[in-house]
């Protein structure tokens, strides 16, 4: 009898809380969504936020406020989201650094994958392999047979940064010995690679196109797969002979874990709509950012990838951020 007595009360529990669940999805949204940018005010990350969370809060007829929580590359705003609620409230827009912390950083205080909800990829962009004028290379084939016969400094934003470990990856691939210079910042790693202090770098198209434009710099590829619409001349670094050679950055949003799946599935909806307008797009392009607007599975199955691939690279490097 006792035990029968529990049995129910169990199922009682669990069927009160299926529709306390299913309740909250229904009446999604009934009060402001927090919208949380872990970098600085107008960053990239911050002005995507600022454009998709406009349109969101249209859709949603409800408030969107941006709160940027910056700080230890983008791991505070990443805690707080993953210690709220799972009710749809609270969202975290995430980049790339996301997946590279999960390895760059041994002790997170959350898990990368486990303790989020994959909402949408909102768009993304490749880098760009550019060099000093004053070296003599025009092409990547000719950047590496320099390399072997000279030594060249790479500079990135920063050790753990995507065009650190671009450096990385170029270097295992065309077995070439590259010095990394890191600085804090990839605006200042371009103008030691204008001045001629470091010879190459991996870096965001739009940070660098303009001094390319200006002959200041030297690109010689691209790291998307395919060629990319701002600069359609330059090949890939694929085209230039390393099969597989993508990077980039990516801009996503995810919620807590737990997060009931008709507001996940609503947030997916219309952030990927919002991407999709003519002018998010036109503005996202004038960033460098392909508008894409993916589902929650396929930009789960992207940030997974992303931790496995690019925390190799972090491990066999020895990088470490703490």
């Amino acid at each position: 009898m006792r035990s029968s007595y529990f049995a129910h009360a169990l199922a009682a529990a669990i069927f009160t809380a299926a529709a306390s669940h299913s309740a909250l999805a229904v009446d999604y949204p009934d009060k402001p969504v927090r919208y949380i940018v872990a970098f600085a005010p107008g960053g990239l990350n911050d002005i995507v936020a600022r454009l998709v969370g406009q349109k969101l809060g249209e859709s949603l007829k409800q408030s969107v406020v941006i709160d940027n929580r910056t700080g230890a590359g983008g791991n505070i705003g990443a805690q707080i989201v993953a210690k709220s609620p799972a009710d749809g409230y609270t969202l975290l827009n995430i980049s790339l650094a996301h997946a590279i912390n999960a390895t760059l950083y041994q002790n997170l205080p959350y898990d990368v994958l486990r303790d989020f909800e994959a909402v949408t990829l909102l768009g993304s962009s490749p880098l760009l392999l550019a060099v000093n004028p004053g070296i003599a290379p025009k092409s990547v084939a000719e950047l590496v047979a320099y390399a072997k016969v000279r030594p060249l400094n790479f500079g990135s934003g920063g050790a753990g940064a995507i065009s650190h470990l671009s450096g990385e990856l170029f270097k295992r691939a065309a077995k070439i010995d590259l010095a990394h210079v890191p600085y804090k910042g990839g605006s200042l790693a371009a103008n030691d690679l204008m001045s001629g202090q470091i010879q190459l770098m991996f870096n965001a198209v739009p940070e660098l196109i303009q001094f390319v434009k200006a002959g200041r710099l030297r690109a010689l590829a691209v790291t998307s797969r395919e060629r990319y619409p701002l600069v359609p001349e330059l090949p890939t670094m694929i085209e230039a002979g390393y099969p597989g050679f993508e990077a980039g950055n990516w801009i996503g949003v995810v919620v807590p874990a737990g997060t009931p799946r008709q507001v996940v599935a609503r947030l997916s909806t219309e952030m990927a709509r919002a991407v999709r307008t003519p002018d998010v797009k036109e503005k996202f392009a004038q960033q460098g950012i392909d508008a894409l607007g993916t589902t929650p599975e396929e930009f789960r199955r992207l940030l997974a990838a992303d931790v496995q691939k690019w925390g190799k690279v972090v491990r066999e490097t020895g990088t470490r951020a703490d």
